[in-house]
């Protein structure tokens, strides 16, 4: 019989398994003491649980990266599961302790994701961005297929940065074959470097944080960097037309100034990426968030669409699907 994973049990329900902690934040609670504020995580998914009255050894001992046995009771708290918990020790012995076996991961091998950029990197028909978007692959390759694209909104599993990028690339392919006056090479060169600095804005796919670079800087202008420092390196005009233009539509892919891009879409080719790069990242939200709900039920609030919660007809066998 295959052990339950967090999201196997339903609300009310005691559970006992084992779990890795996301993440582990100290807090003080109203009454004076200390709590700690857990997410834990399977290849099912995160919910978060606090563990109150934490003493200091507790709060050494139960850190973030750390695989722990729970035990505890599923319950809603503002429509949001979370865990009432019981109880929590350390592994030991033969019990699971690799990390990785409670790390979701994308729905496609690296090995295919790899031949599947190699291809598109052919379309890329101006020499001085192909041979930009190689450099900078190879230089970022096994931080760019192993990292999430996000802390925890989406695509926050190992490879889920990669799984991103390609997903667009496929959107960006199908709507240029609709568009003609789009450029191709452009929007594909575009694509794949657009969260390329989210290497070096997270700090990986185990217990994901962001750096200091990644806080007081942030991906959009750390990928802009690495393009500035690649021209350099490569012998390329970095104020030449073709290189601004591929700067522009990544430093405005966020769409709006507030949003974190320092200007706003002003080619017809970042206008396209930033409304593909939105029209992702809001499916695979709802997907997953669609795929913990029961059948004729809300979804819980999702904090990055707005707090809008999304309804999951009684009948929705794709829902059961791998987002693949």
């Amino acid at each position: 019989m295959t052990a339950k994973k967090l999201f196997d049990y339903q609300n009310d329900e005691n559970l006992d398994l084992f779990v890795l902690i996301k993440t582990a934040d100290v807090r003080i609670a109203k009454n004076g003491k200390q709590f700690i504020a857990f997410t834990f995580q399977d290849q099912s998914g995160q919910i978060g649980g606090k563990y109150w009255d934490a003493s200091d050894e507790d709060v050494a001992k139960f850190t973030a990266g750390q695989v722990i046995h729970l035990q505890g009771k599923r319950e809603l708290y503002q429509n949001n599961p979370q865990v009432k918990i019981y109880k929590l020790r350390l592994t030991t012995g033969d019990e699971p302790q690799t990390i990785d076996q409670f790390i979701p991961k994308a729905p496609v091998q690296v090995t295919e994701m790899q031949d599947e950029f190699g291809a598109m990197l052919f379309e890329i028909t101006n020499p001085n961005w192909q041979r930009l978007v190689r450099h900078l692959m190879q230089k970022h390759q096994a931080e760019f297929f192993s990292f999430p694209a996000a802390k925890t909104n989406h695509h926050a599993f190992s490879g889920g940065l990669a799984y991103h990028t390609l997903s667009m690339l496929r959107l960006a392919k199908t709507i240029a074959a609709q568009y003609p006056q789009i450029d191709e090479a452009l929007l594909y060169a575009g694509v794949i470097l657009h969260d390329l600095g989210k290497t070096l804005e997270l700090s990986g796919p185990v217990s994901t944080e962001y750096t200091v670079r990644g806080n007081l800087i942030g991906h959009i202008v750390l990928v802009d960097e690495e393009i500035v420092r690649a021209c350099d390196t490569l012998k390329i005009d970095v104020n030449a037309e073709d290189m601004l233009l591929l700067r522009h539509v990544i430093l405005a892919h966020h769409g709006l100034m507030e949003y974190g891009s320092p200007v706003r879409p002003q080619v017809l080719e970042a206008e396209v990426l930033h409304q593909i790069d939105e029209l992702d990242a809001s499916i695979t939200m709802m997907t997953q968030s669609l795929q913990h709900a029961e059948a004729g039920q809300f979804t819980e609030r999702l904090f990055a669409m707005d707090g809008r919660r999304f309804y999951r007809p009684v009948e929705d066998p794709n829902l059961d699907q791998p987002t693949e």
